[in-house]
């Protein structure tokens, strides 16, 4: 599953690649986004752009779906289907709102997915689209505390071995971070967010590298005669 924000979703051609590999995805887009649906009160499908299709759209067909977030909040959805110009057949169009109808809603997101059928739904839609909110807290952690944006080099190559190494070690605190082993070694409270884990991570490096420091005072105090100074 891919979920995308609408940035990448507004863009046709990177949506005909992900189908070309047999990826599902949801995708946000844009108001102004122009799609062929039919709605309530039209006798044949039209072109139109996606508020003025919501804005048509009655009461009862947004349907409720809770979302649980770390503050949890309910959201409304409504489902129909449209061909978008330059994909061949139709996709579903997902219209999420913070409010129970379009007048009422300070918030309106569109979603485009494709989705089988039998796959779909309102609630499936909203709650896997708000699973994206990880992908953003992953790039604030990544950023903020390992580094990701923060590599001096040109090359492709040295890039992709930058990132790399810095979701490998994403990964690794998480991972402590969620079966607790940082907080059993390493800590006496408990280890909440990503930074704390990340101390705890620190820690253990310090602990160790000033043991050994202990233990081989003569072979560090070597390594730094060499560059012609005197560690005593």
């Amino acid at each position: 599953m891919t979920v995308i924000d609408a940035g990448y979703g507004n863009n046709t051609p990177f949506l005909k690649q992900l189908e070309s590999r047999n990826l599902t995805y949801v995708a946000a887009i844009a108001k102004n986004r122009q799609v062929t649906a039919q709605t309530s009160g039209d006798e044949s499908a039209r072109k139109q752009g996606l508020e003025a299709i919501a804005q048509t759209l009655a009461v009862e067909q947004f349907t409720p779906v809770q979302l649980n977030l770390e503050q949890p909040r309910t959201v409304w959805v409504a489902l129909l289907p449209v061909h978008v110009p330059k994909l061949e057949g139709t996709r579903w169009l997902a219209i999420q709102l913070n409010a129970s109808s379009f007048e009422q809603a300070t918030e309106v997101d569109y979603f485009l997915t494709n989705a089988s059928d039998n796959q779909v739904s309102a609630a499936w839609v909203a709650q896997t689209y708000s699973a994206r909110n990880w992908v953003e807290v992953f790039y604030r952690e990544a950023k903020g505390w390992l580094g990701l944006s923060e590599y001096q080099v040109r090359d492709a190559l040295s890039m992709k071995r930058h990132w790399v190494l810095v979701f490998i070690a994403y990964t690794f605190i998480l991972w402590h971070q969620l079966t607790g082993g940082f907080r059993r070694r390493w800590a006496t409270k408990p280890l909440q967010t990503f930074a704390e884990a990340l101390e705890a991570f620190r820690t253990a490096v310090e602990f160790r590298l000033v043991r050994w420091l202990n233990e081989h005072v003569d072979v560090f105090a070597s390594h730094r005669a060499k560059f012609g100074y005197i560690w005593a």
